[in-house]
This record gives structure tokens, C-alpha cells and sequence, in this order.
């Protein structure tokens, strides 16, 4: 903690508290104890249970089986660990339409993909053939198998749920995911299963600067880690979606060592094919786990074709993780200038959420553009590490209150007293004040982009959390 001789010796402190509690309470901004997978036949109640560990309502839930065709995924904090939850489709081994046999084919990978499978059973329908090749194949797996039966919400529901134990397995969980019950127990089930520690890097890179580079196929991510390592490192091809993992390569460039890292480009869902479904859904997968070892993600979009919906919501999973972000727009040399600027401002526009993540202009086949594109990471990866002495913090506040008091609430209006930082990687300020829960979202907003242009945080998401002052005794 850096020194605060420029507030009172009371203040300070209570900001060295303040932000010590802060920092104690906020979470990791990246995941990372392993993959959840949800497997079972269709109509078990998959989606309702993602839903109710997810805490919001992400994958559709219908009572027509086979709803969920492609896989979810979503960030759940249980029990002081945090790892990433994946919704799949029904397994349906027996049938013959295609469909069914695609979600079969991602199904396997979502196993294969996973540290922990969650296999989720009815508990008031009989046991079917299907179910029997599914425990088949989740014993063959060698991974650690978690057995529910939902829809256990009445006595009679877990008399008919002991039916189940036919299929063999030791324990089984019974839980009401519409309704909440047994999910506790669950949730300790899982952070039993999960692995203690995560997954080593395979390339060594201490103290290297981590960059994800991520986006949709033929972006050209593979021809620009070719072009700032200067040379042939990545197979380059026409055809989208010839990476399929990530790839990390080690670079040392003007002094400084970056490990990038490529990943498979994420395709929008009409974009996917039948046949490449199952490789270019676990592709998604990989990206996120690339993400979640990154100090920046680099999107790049084809300047070209613009920016996709698909883009926004990759960029969505990055401010999830807490990374800073840039967006490179890719193949500026087959566009002419009135064109490259009206990409850039149709960029603005789809990705106006992250208005703070700088563009930059760049071809990766040229090279013109990769020296600025690599100078703006670098200065968002300096403003991710940055720590801003409290006096200065302090000043600025003071001026922030002079100007755009916080508007009343209730005919009175909350006192913001002082702010300190409390972390870096992402940076995270916290604001001591009174009655910070009146507090409107759009002031909170304000003060958040006022700290990022006072003290050049572009490209960062900006965490700034308000604790209420201590009443003295």
C-alpha cells in the first residue's frame, strides 16, 4: 500500500482500511478452477439448473425437448471458488437426425473439454435405454461424474427418484433446480470434484506481457502473430477457421516479451455448419480459457466485413474477466480511406459498452499499422498495472465534487468523503462515503469514466466500489 501522508493521519488511515477490506472482498476477475459440463437426456431440466448456478436467466428453457442446441457458458462464483459452467444439448444416442447427432458430437467434446461432469437425471420419468449408453460413455470419460436427479420437489418425486440407482451409480443428488432445493448440496459436490489447482501455462513466459488475441475466422489473427514475431509461426490459410486451439507464442520485440496467444475464431451460429459444429463450439471454449490467462485481449475484426453482434459478445467475456481490451481493425490496405473511417465509426457504434477500448487501424499482411497497434497494447497494459498515489486520487476528488456534485436522493444528497485504490489488474478505487447506496448508477458511471481520463486508464474496465464510513463509537 503506497504511502498517504497527503490526507490527515485519521483519513488515512481509514482509506489503508478501507481499501485492505476492499481488496479482501473483491473476486479474482478470472476464473479459473476448471470447466463445469451439464450432460443429460433431453427435457431434465439442464437449462433451469445452469440458470439457477449461473444466477440469472442466460439459456432458454422450454418444455419441448431439445431447446438447447448449442452449448452455454457462464462464470459462477460457489463457495469461495469460481469456475466456468457449460449448458449442452440433450444426449439422444439412438436417433438418426442429424441435428441430434451434432449435439451428440458436441456433447463429447464438451466432456472431453470439462475438468467435472454434472449429469442431470428425471426424477419422475422411468430410466430409458438412452440414459444407459449415456452412463456408458461418462464411465469411459475417466472424469470425475456428479449424479442429480431433478425435478425431486415432493416426497413422491424422491420415492420415484430411488428408480434411478438401477443405473449404477454410488450417489445421487436429489435437487429441485426451479425451485432451489439440494443445490447447496450440489454446490459442495462440485467444489469437492474440481481440481485444486489450476493448469500450468505450457510456455514459460514470466513477467511477459499476455495477450489474447481473439475474433472471428479469417480476421487474420494467425498473419499478425506471423507478423510481429517475423516469421512463419502460424499456419495462414484462406479458409476460416484453420486454428483451432490456442496457440502461445513467445516474442521478444523492441525490448519487451510478449506471449501471444492466437485462439480459434468464434463464429456466429448461422455460420456453423453441421459438420464443423462440434470442433468450432469446443474452439469457443478454448478462446475463453486463452482470456482468462490475458492482461489484454486484442479483438480483431476484418475492417471489411465490420463488426458482428458475435464480436460484441466476445468482447463481453473479456470485460467479464477483467482484461484490458483493444480493438484492431484488420486489412486496412483493401480499403480506402472514406471506408476505413466509417468502419471505425460503425465499430463505435456496435461496441459502444467498451466506448473506453481504443481502435486501431492496422494490416497484418503489410505491416502498416503493427507498431501502433502494439504501442496502444502496451500503453492499456501499463494503465491495467497502474497505481495512482491517494493524494493525487484526492485532488482529482476534490475538483470531481466541485464540479458535478452527486445529485440528491431523498432531498439530501450522499458525501463522498475520499477515495484510495485498492488493486491493480484491474484497477479497483474505492470511494468512502455516506449512504452510498443512494447513490445514482449514472453518477457512479461518471465518476468511473473520470478516473479513467484523468489518469489514463484507456482500455481498462474500471472497478470502483463504495463502502459506507464507519460511525464513530
Amino acid at each position: 500500500m503506497e504511502d498517504r501522508d497527503d490526507l490527515p493521519a485519521e483519513l488515512a488511515e481509514e482509506a489503508r482500511a478501507a481499501a485492505e477490506e476492499a481488496a479482501a472482498d473483491a473476486p479474482p476477475p478470472i476464473p479459473s478452477a476448471g470447466i463445469v459440463a451439464l450432460v443429460g437426456r433431453p427435457n431434465t431440466g439442464k437449462s433451469t439448473l445452469f440458470n439457477r448456478l449461473v444466477g440469472r436467466r442466460v439459456a432458454i428453457v422450454h418444455d419441448e425437448p431439445g431447446v438447447t442446441r448449442d452449448r452455454h457458458y457462464g462464470d459462477v462464483t460457489s463457495r469461495g471458488r469460481r469456475f466456468t459452467l457449460v449448458d449442452t444439448g440433450g444426449f439422444d444416442p439412438e436417433s438418426d437426425d442429424p441435428m441430434r447427432q451434432g449435439i451428440k458430437r458436441q456433447i463429447d467434446l464438451a466432456i472431453a473439454e470439462a475438468d467435472v461432469i454434472v449429469c442431470v437425471l428425471d426424477a419422475v420419468t422411468p430410466v430409458t435405454p438412452s440414459e444407459h449408453a449415456e452412463l456408458g460413455l461418462l464411465r469411459r470419460a475417466g472424469k470425475p461424474v456428479i449424479y442429480v436427479a431433478n425435478k425431486a420437489d415432493s416426497p413422491r418425486a424422491e420415492a420415484e427418484a430411488a428408480e434411478l440407482y438401477r443405473l449404477g451409480m454410488e450417489r445421487l443428488i436429489l435437487i429441485s433446480a426451479l425451485h432451489g432445493r439440494g443445490i447447496s448440496d450440489l454446490e459442495m459436490a462440485i467444489e469437492a470434484a474440481l481440481p485444486a489447482e489450476p493448469a500450468a501455462t505450457e510456455v514459460s513466459a514470466e513477467g511477459a506481457l499476455r495477450i489474447a488475441i481473439v475474433g472471428r475466422p479469417n480476421a487474420g489473427k494467425s498473419s499478425l502473430v506471423n507478423r510481429i514475431s517475423g516469421e512463419e509461426r502460424m499456419l495462414v490459410d484462406a479458409q476460416p477457421g484453420t486454428t483451432r486451439d490456442p496457440i502461445d507464442t513467445l516474442v521478444d520485440r523492441d525490448g519487451k516479451r510478449l506471449l501471444l496467444i492466437d485462439t480459434a475464431g468464434i463464429r456466429r451460429k448461422a455460420k456453423v455448419t453441421k459438420e464443423d459444429s462440434a470442433v468450432e463450439a469446443v474452439s469457443v471454449m478454448h478462446a475463453i480459457r486463452a482470456m482468462e490467462r490475458a492482461d489484454v485481449v486484442l479483438l480483431l475484426c476484418d475492417a471489411a466485413e465490420g463488426v458482428a453482434e458475435q464480436d460484441a459478445k466476445i468482447l463481453g467475456l473479456a470485460v467479464d474477466r477483467g482484461c484490458g481490451i483493444v480493438i484492431g481493425l484488420n486489412k486496412l490496405d483493401l480499403l480506402d480511406r472514406k471506408a476505413l473511417a466509417k468502419a471505425e465509426a460503425d465499430a463505435r457504434d456496435k461496441l459502444a459498452f467498451v466506448s473506453w477500448a481504443p481502435i486501431v487501424q492496422v494490416s497484418a499482411r503489410s505491416g502498416r499499422g503493427v507498431a501502433k497497434l502494439l504501442e496502444t497494447v502496451g500503453q492499456v497494459a501499463a494503465a491495467y498495472r497502474k497505481r495512482v498515489p491517494t493524494g493525487e486520487l484526492n485532488r482529482f476528488f476534490e475538483q470531481i465534487l466541485l464540479t458535478h456534485p452527486p445529485p440528491t436522493h431523498g432531498g439530501r444528497a450522499p458525501r463522498l468523503f475520499f477515495v484510495t485504490q485498492a488493486e491493480t489488474s484491474p484497477p479497483l478505487f474505492v470511494v468512502v462515503a455516506s449512504d452510498p447506496e443512494k447513490l445514482h448508477f449514472s453518477y457512479r458511471r461518471y465518476v468511473a469514466n473520470q478516473l479513467r481520463q484523468a489518469f489514463g486508464l484507456e482500455g481498462v474496465p474500471v472497478r470502483v466500489k463504495y463502502k459506507e464510513r464507519r460511525r464513530r463509537s
